[in-house]
């Protein structure tokens, strides 16, 4: 019995195994992508990600249901709180052109499991994701067209009563899907001209929502005989904030395309601040117009925008605006495909995937087999899956994905820089003496003790610190910390930090409902978290951290990503049990 069981040997190799950090090449420019996209390019990929069906459907549901007129200060605090996110896939996208996404971030400075955690995550997400707007995009134009094509396949074709399928077979959204495929698999030029195409005609549709929603504005919409400004109070804007988060998960389009952009450096932090701010603006724009153009307790969650230019007498502006979410849906879906194969293909080019998946086509320069076999178990999906109860999945995903890309930049900030080289004998070191006497390199006499142990202050207060070792000014009081490896203090206080996040975010979320736990010890519980997550952040804070470098920084760090890391998780245990569930059997296939 016992020669069956692990040596504690071949147990420590193994762990080591799962920890372990990928090692990039020099030349992080080299690759057998075609690299050809510009910044434009990239912006329009990550706002095509971004201005989905949400702008049409999102804004009205949140405003009626949620928070009402306030549903533009949700969207403001969702945009920061993304904000926060995506400064931290910008900062990886620049350091880290390699395609990959948050996958690839997690991997070269967390460890491989939890970069293959990630990985396998947000392949489910994608794939969800796709189907889901496909299935929306299918419904929007047969609404258009009195629900014929349903009508038709449910009398030609039959329908089921089967447990997670759909009703029916929607073979218009497997058919867009596998044309969206074939599309995608001609190449990034391809895919980016055909997204440059939707999206200016979903700009324009959005530009004229605006143009039109002003002019038929009415502020006593906002008006107290109206319900106010503000109907739900504070608990509604934070509601609905939690919601609108969502509609800003597209950017990391953008990271995920950074093997292919020209000058990954500039371009990638770029787009996703073009691209978020376009969006943010966007959303907050139309939802004043929406919100101003009708009373807001009177529109339609389904169709918000058509319905209010009906109800103002301007029912041709309705196809304008079923027209443009059309071309937003296919923006998204272009995204969701363009992503998913390039993340694939980094699974399976570092061996956590099958290898397949990690052939490129020699003329084309795109992982062709990835595209392909994706595009099709997305149009599965979309032809027979009942989608709704797992759309909540894609929440779960991609929270979790932020929550370890804020992380992997605190552990990558505060890691050692590989050196590259030396630099020659001949050439003058930084901060050097230009001129030294004869005699500089003799020791020189000194009369006593203290003089000696003066100089060692002097030269030790001097002397470069590398990142992750203590701060010169804290050394007195920690000392006890200069022993560890640098580095090594902060990745466990970005563990602690983390654990006392958790538990946090589970008192403010569940303290009052679930455990009904009484004033003193909610209030108690929450100072000594509270405490565990800031004394965190002191001692990271109080080590040294990496230079600047010649690509984008995520500015205060560690404060930056620890908040996103509070945010994310907080909006995490917010979604239902089922989720977690499903969640937890998805992680066991894996």
């Amino acid at each position: 019995m016992a020669r069956w069981l692990p040596r504690t040997g071949d147990l420590s190799r193994f762990l080591q195994k799962l920890n372990r950090v990928k090692t990039l090449e020099e030349d992080m420019m080299e690759t057998s992508f075609n690299r050809c996209l510009s910044t434009v390019d990239l912006t329009l990929l990550g706002i095509g990600g971004m201005v989905g069906s949400g702008l049409y459907v999102l804004t009205g549901t949140v405003a009626k249901e949620i928070a009402g007129p306030a549903v533009i200060v949700s969207f403001v605090i969702a945009g920061f709180a993304s904000l926060l996110a995506a400064l931290c896939y910008a900062e990886f996208g620049a350091r880290v052109p390699k395609t990959g996404s948050a996958y690839m971030f997690t991997y070269v400075s967390v460890g491989e499991i939890w970069a293959f955690l990630i990985g396998w995550n947000v392949l489910l997400e994608y794939m969800i994701g796709g189907a889901a707007v496909a299935r929306a995009w299918s419904g929007y134009l047969d609404s258009i067209f009195n629900h014929k094509i349903k009508n038709f396949t449910e009398t030609h074709v039959g329908t089921w009563q089967v447990p997670f399928l759909a009703h029916y077979p929607d073979f218009l959204a497997a058919a867009i899907l596998l044309v969206a495929t074939a599309f995608i698999s001609f190449g990034a030029k391809v895919s980016s001209w055909l997204n440059h195409v939707f999206s200016a005609v979903s700009m324009g549709v959005i530009l004229f929502i605006l143009v039109m929603g002003f002019v038929l504005a009415q502020p006593k919409n906002w008006s107290a005989q109206e319900g106010g400004f503000a109907p739900y109070g504070l608990s509604g804007i934070m509601a609905g904030t939690a919601t609108c988060f969502y509609a800003f998960v597209g950017f990391d389009v953008i990271a995920a395309s950074s093997e292919e952009a020209r000058n990954p450096q500039k371009a990638v932090p770029r787009a996703i601040a073009f691209s978020l701010g376009l969006a943010t603006g966007a959303y907050i724009l139309v939802s004043v117009v929406l919100t101003l153009m009708v009373p807001w307790h009177t529109l339609d969650p389904d169709s918000a925008l058509a319905d209010a230019f009906y109800r103002r007498g301007y029912a041709w502006a309705g196809f304008l605006v079923a027209a443009g979410s059309i071309c937003a849906m296919n923006t998204v879906l272009l995204s969701n495909l363009f992503s998913l194969p390039r993340i694939v293909y980094a699974m399976a080019e570092d061996g956590l995937f099958f290898q397949v998946f990690s052939r490129v086509h020699p003329r084309t320069q795109v992982p062709v087999v990835g595209i392909v076999v994706f595009g099709l178990l997305m149009a599965l999906l979309a032809l027979v899956f009942d989608l709704e109860a797992l759309v909540q999945f894609l929440s779960i995903g991609t929270l979790l994905a932020y929550t370890f890309v804020a992380a992997s930049i605190i552990v990558l900030r505060f890691q050692q820089q590989k050196v590259v080289g030396t630099a020659p004998s001949g050439c003058a070191q930084p901060g050097a003496e230009p001129h030294q006497s004869p005699s500089a390199g003799e020791m020189k006499e000194y009369e006593s003790f203290s003089d000696k142990l003066q100089l060692v202050d002097r030269d030790k207060s001097k002397e470069q610190r590398e990142p992750g070792q203590l701060k010169a000014a804290f050394e007195p009081y920690l000392e006890f910390l200069s022993d560890f490896y640098p580095g090594e203090v902060v990745t466990v206080a970005v563990v602690t930090l983390m654990v006392s996040a958790i538990c946090l975010c589970s008192i403010l979320v569940f303290g009052n409902t679930h455990l009904h736990l009484p004033t003193w010890s909610y209030s108690l519980l929450l100072v000594l978290f509270s405490l565990g997550f800031f004394l965190s952040l002191l001692l990271i804070w109080a080590h040294e951290q990496q230079r600047s470098t010649q690509t984008f920084q995520i500015p205060l760090v560690p404060l930056s990503p620890a908040l996103s890391i509070v945010l994310n998780i907080y909006l995490m245990l917010k979604l239902s049990y089922m989720t977690w569930l499903r969640f937890a059997i998805w992680l066991l296939l894996g």
